[in-house]
This record gives C-alpha cells, structure tokens and sequence, in this order.
C-alpha cells in the first residue's frame, strides 16, 4: 500500500504541522503581506525558518510513529490573490512550483521508512479565511482555483487539501479542479464558535452539498480555524464519518476578535491536547490531526500524545 492510500484509507495515524503564518509572524518576527507565506522562499532567512519548523512536526511524527503531512507555502498562492500582491497568472505558476520544489526537498531530508511523508498541495480561499467576502459559484470558482491547483498538480503533489473554506460552493469548484488534475483532495470548513460555517450553513448540510455536487470525491473532510469547545458539540451522527482531520485554533476567541489582535493569544497547549483526545473519541475516521492559527508545535505535540497515545 502506498503512503497515499494509507492516508486516504486511514491506514495510519498522521499529523500536518501547524498555524504556520501566525508562527512567522508572531514567533518568527517575520513579516508576510497579505498572510502570504510563500514569501519565506525567497530568502534563506526565510528558507531556514521553514525548515526550522517543519524539522519541530517531523520529530513529533518520529516519536508517535505516525506519518507527516508537509504542506507547501500556498495558502495565498491563488488568483483570487494575485492582483493584490502585484501578481498574474505566470507569477501564480511559479510561486506554486517553487513552493512544492522546496517541500519535495524537505520530505526527501526527512522522510524515512518508518516516517512517511507526503507534500500537501495547500489551497486558500479566494476571498478571506474568517468570512465570506464574497461569494463565487462553484463553476467561478473552480475557474478561479484551477490555475493553482494545476501548478501543484505539475510540482509532483501528492495531494491536495482546501483549508478555511468559508462556504460550500468554493469548496465544490476545488474539488472539480482537483478531480480535473487527478489529485487525491481534502477540504475543510472554518467554522465560527456556534459551530456553523461563516455563512452560517451547518457542517453537517455543507459536507452534504459538497459530496452530492462532486459524487463524494474528497477523501475525506476536516475542520480547521476554530478551537475544539466550538464545534465539539455538533459532531454527533452518522455523518461525522466523513471527518478525517481536524485542525483547530489555539485561541478561543470568536474570528472577529482574532482578526484585530495584536499579540498572539496561543491559548494553552496542553488542554488543546486534551480536547483533541476527546475529538478523536467522537469521531470514528479520525486520522489526520494538525492546528491552525495560534498553534506551533507544542500544541500539535499535546494533540498526538492524547490522541496516540505516546
């Protein structure tokens, strides 16, 4: 079986890294515009802070003997941002090429036969993480996303994931551009603290719509940019086995009052660990965990000792 299948088969536990934008801002001290991380690869201070922090997840995964997942620096790397970074769409192609070349090269240093790791092609929201700014169809936004998703197909990805999706239909264009490339993908919903979507759609009704649209072609789905205590009570039915990964904020503040912060709240590592170990009782197909923003590698350490038992 390969590392691929035993992922998407939930074969073996696996942990992603962790909010790594809040990391160099905050920790780091290095400044991203627009939260655009693949900034990092144009200078070796900002080379050697990314390997500085994916080396943190890679011996967190030795210890749990679990895989890693290595995202690349893309979160922004998309056309719905390209015009506000001075961008167009060869820019675009090459900012995703040299993102996943610089992971392929960190997964080929660290992965071994008892680590194995796979580079995750990482695509953003057109629009804002914490809200829906604005609202494309699915067919807009598969327009929108399949420049990217087509450059992380032609780095060598072995898949990709759609985090901070704000609404199902941009969710459904991804997908479609995923499918299109022939790329194993994953999505997931930031969720606000009742739980919902920040179009104030359910999870529940949103992983519905996007699996009718798209005949089921995530692998699996996950939550990311919300603490645990905000979603951990709508995860109860049969329909929670669709959720394979979860990657929470550190903070239990609401979007709006994270968005005008001014200090990083990472909130407490070790109960964020806790929590996660009372999410994985919840849900069955549980196999990928990681954070989001607030979150370093203290906070994914706390998260696999409680859910693998090291």
């Amino acid at each position: 079986m390969s590392d691929v299948e035993m992922l998407l088969k939930g074969e073996k536990p696996w942990i992603a890294d962790a909010g790594l934008e809040t990391v160099m801002i905050f920790l780091e001290g290095i400044d991203l515009p627009h939260f655009a991380s693949f900034a990092l690869l144009d200078s070796r201070e900002g080379q050697a802070a990314l390997t500085r922090y994916f080396d943190h997840f890679a011996k967190i995964a030795r210890d749990g003997a679990t895989g890693l997942i290595l995202d690349t620096a893309t979160w922004r790397a998309n056309m719905g941002w390209a015009a506000a970074m001075g961008l167009d769409g060869a820019d675009i192609r090459k900012v995703n090429l040299a993102a996943v070349a610089f992971a392929r090269a960190c997964r080929d240093r660290l992965a071994t036969a008892t680590l194995p790791v796979l580079v995750n092609g990482v695509v953003g929201p057109g629009g804002d993480g914490y809200r829906v700014d604005r609202a494309l169809s699915a067919d807009a936004a598969e327009a929108l996303h399949s420049p990217q998703i087509g450059a992380l197909a032609e780095g060598g990805v072995d898949l990709v994931s759609a985090v901070t999706m704000t609404y199902a239909a941009e969710a459904i264009g991804i997908a479609r551009a995923a499918q299109r490339n022939g790329l194993p993908h994953v999505l997931s919903f930031t969720l606000e603290t009742d739980g919902c979507l920040p179009s104030g759609q359910s999870l529940q009704a949103a992983i519905a719509e996007v699996d009718l649209a798209t005949s089921q072609s995530a692998a699996f789905y996950m939550v990311n940019c919300a603490h645990p205590t905000h979603f951990r009570d709508v995860l109860v039915g049969p329909w929670t086995a669709r959720l394979g990964g979860i990657r929470a904020n550190a903070s239990r503040q609401s979007h709006a009052e994270l968005d005008v912060m001014t200090e990083l709240d990472d909130g407490d590592p070790e109960e964020f660990g806790a929590l996660y170990g009372e999410l994985a009782h919840l849900l069955p197909n549980l196999r990928l965990i990681g954070g989001c923003c607030g979150s370093d590698h203290r906070h994914v350490g706390a998260a696999s000792r409680h859910v693998h038992g090291h």
